[in-house]
């Protein structure tokens, strides 16, 4: 326990360290819709090959950008059951918001609030178009084999009182989330069998995220549902 506070402390001092001369969020996420944007130009004028290769090339983009610009802005934001902060670093977050704060500032069409305060199941099926993945009383080792089988990219689980990003890589799983065990550390990466809520759930449920018909809306500003 204490190893794993000191690590995560570790972790957070060298994130904030690293926020050090980044882009300021605000106007990294510009970059973002300006991104979304230009997909969406060429997106409309491809034929059916030309869209797939942009789709393809979105899924790629948008991966790539919350698992290694989005979520580090975030690291070391502290966690709050009432905590709704738009700003990395500034005020408190909850796992719900955490979530959902993040979807609507890369531009996905999502009613942020609402979701975060819905049972999280309740959006990760919408995120996910109903193809989800349910566990009951497994143990972490099986969670890990699903995921490995299952590929790389990114998700969202919902477990029996909280939510995250799980990152799949092909050399390693990590739970990204508004971690309350450590609520003065807050937001973490952390391996997915490390002392934390998705290890400890009993319930776990899974969504995929990236699929066609999310990076469809995520371009064309179509909202869910």
């Amino acid at each position: 326990m204490k190893t794993h506070l000191l690590i995560l402390s570790l972790s957070l001092f060298l994130s904030c360290f690293a926020q050090e001369g980044k882009t300021p969020y605000p106007e990294f996420l510009k970059h973002v819709i300006a991104q979304r944007d230009s997909f969406k130009s060429d997106y409309v004028k491809a034929n059916s090959l030309g869209k797939d290769s942009i789709l393809n090339q979105a899924r790629i983009y948008l991966t790539k950008t919350l698992s290694e610009d989005i979520f580090p802005y975030w690291y070391g934001t502290k966690w709050d059951f009432n905590g709704t902060t738009r700003t990395p670093q500034k005020g408190k977050i909850a796992c719900g918001y955490f979530i959902t704060n993040i979807l609507s500032d890369i531009g996905l069409k999502i009613p942020r609030t609402k979701w975060a305060q819905s049972p999280s199941e309740v959006f990760i099926k919408k995120l996910a178009f109903g193809n989800l993945n349910r566990f009951s009383n497994k143990p972490i080792s099986e969670i890990k084999d699903f995921l490995k089988k299952k590929g790389e990219g990114l998700y969202v689980v919902g477990l029996d009182y909280h939510v995250g990003f799980v990152l799949v890589t092909k050399e390693k799983i990590r739970f990204i989330h508004a971690d309350y065990y450590e609520p003065d550390i807050g937001v973490v990466s952390e391996e997915i069998d490390s002392f934390s809520p998705i290890n400890d759930s009993s319930y776990r449920v899974f969504g995929k995220l990236m699929e066609k018909q999310m990076i469809i809306n995520w371009i064309q500003g179509i909202s869910f549902n």
